[in-house]
């Protein structure tokens, strides 16, 4: 039988501070994430299409320093796992949702992207000659 994974791992930027509620022996942050990607059109230029991914974060009360982390414009990675919910309304209507649920969340160092040298593309050429 094959292994079906449920696990995800992001890169964003905090879009707001996280909102955090305190319960009696867990705490939960939830904020949102703001990722985006590359895209080009039809003329070749390039636009970048973002979106906002809201994530929950549990942990117990006596491990809630990394919330302090959790601030507008961190750019975090996050690590963790698709929870789906589903719930009755008061007007009976069921509803139905997919939490995002952070289980590691870290500052990532921030790289520049380095130009791809000569050395590199000539190796490359000889690799798919052979």
């Amino acid at each position: 039988m094959k292994k079906i994974s449920n696990t995800f791992e992001l890169s964003g930027f905090i879009a707001n501070d996280a909102q955090i509620r305190n319960f009696d022996t867990a705490s939960v942050a939830r904020f949102a994430i703001s990722v985006s990607r590359a895209e080009k059109n039809q003329a070749g230029e390039t636009s970048f299409k973002s979106a906002l991914i809201n994530i929950e974060a549990w942990r117990k009360n006596e491990n809630l320093d990394s919330f302090d982390r959790l601030k507008k414009g961190e750019h975090i990675t996050v690590t963790g796992y698709f929870k789906p919910e589903e719930w009755t309304g008061t007007d009976g209507k069921k509803n139905q949702r997919v939490v995002l649920v952070a289980m590691k969340f870290h500052r990532t160092p921030e790289v520049e992207e380095q130009p791809e040298t000569s050395a590199k593309k000539s190796s490359r050429k000889s690799k798919k000659a052979a």
